[in-house]
């Protein structure tokens, strides 16, 4: 399982490193951007160091950062939707 999770937060950033680089070249794709591949990236970044965490209560911190980022996350990704500077199909396809 935690191998898996592994994978599948490192495909999800690897998608979004994609998205970025395809929104516009403007302030409000450049501050976007950049606030989804930070809050996304980070999702498997502490997923990773919750596998080392040093008790069950730094676990449970750690994951706990993973939810906030995730929840994060959408919020961007639902910006960028009804912003409208993304196309829709395209978006639904790297959330999916």
């Amino acid at each position: 399982m935690a191998a898996e999770l592994k994978e599948r937060t490192f495909q999800f950033s690897l998608r979004i490193v994609r998205l970025v680089e395809s929104l516009p070249a403007s302030c409000i794709g450049d501050v976007f951007g950049r606030q989804l591949l930070r809050c996304t990236t980070s999702v498997g970044a502490n997923d990773r160091a919750a596998c080392r965490a040093k008790s069950d209560k730094d676990f449970l911190s750690k994951m706990k950062i993973c939810e906030e980022e995730i929840d994060e996350s959408i919020y961007w990704l639902n910006l960028i939707k009804h912003a409208q500077i993304f196309p829709e199909g395209k978006l639904d396809a790297v959330i999916s």
